[in-house]
């Protein structure tokens, strides 16, 4: 997995590109806590289930269906979001379905069960440069936690913060006005 510093970086730069007319704190934040929400399925280690069941990490809390049904509940709350319920329902459907795809992109574990219930067939994108994440505090505070960070920071957060300079660059230059 990617580690939990790294998944919110998805739905806070998307929410900062978007700016927040268009998506308000309220519903930026929500999206980094549900980037990160699928991750509580690691409590099923201590419950005794198996990491390739259905239920064990990168399962169910991972798949499509789980994002449209986390979605689906923040639209419910849409004007303390300062949104509208599709606003609502769209980001936090795409934050919570991007921990999926950044796990997806990791160099280790058994794969996301995207397709759940359709499927239990885990899967991996082609391309796995993430380094993946120890699981645990004291695990993550060793030099293979720094090595991960190091990833990530090259692999997410560096191209996440270029898009985000690259984009707010094109619009003041597009939008302010030359002197005459």
């Amino acid at each position: 997995m990617a580690s939990i510093l790294t998944h919110p970086v998805i739905p806070l730069t998307c929410g900062l590109i978007l700016g927040t007319r268009i998506v308000s704190w309220r519903l930026i934040l929500l999206g980094m806590a549900c980037a990160i929400l699928p991750d509580l399925d690691v409590i099923t280690f201590k419950l005794g289930i198996d990491y390739q069941s259905a239920l064990g990490h990168r399962g169910v809390s991972h798949s499509l269906l789980f994002a449209i049904l986390a979605a689906s509940c923040a639209s419910f709350f849409y004007r303390s979001l300062q949104t509208t319920r599709v606003k609502a329902w769209w980001f936090i459907a795409l934050a919570t379905a991007s921990h999926g795809m950044l796990d997806a992109l990791t160099t280790g574990g058994l794969g996301v069960e995207f397709f759940w219930p359709l499927s239990e067939e885990r899967f991996f994108f082609p391309w796995q440069f993430i380094k993946v994440s120890p699981i645990g505090v004291n695990r993550f505070l060793t030099a293979r936690g720094l090595q991960v960070l190091q990833s990530e920071l090259l692999t997410v957060w560096l191209p996440c913060g270029l898009l985000l300079l690259g984009v707010k660059s094109a619009l003041y230059f597009t939008s302010s006005k030359p002197s005459s």
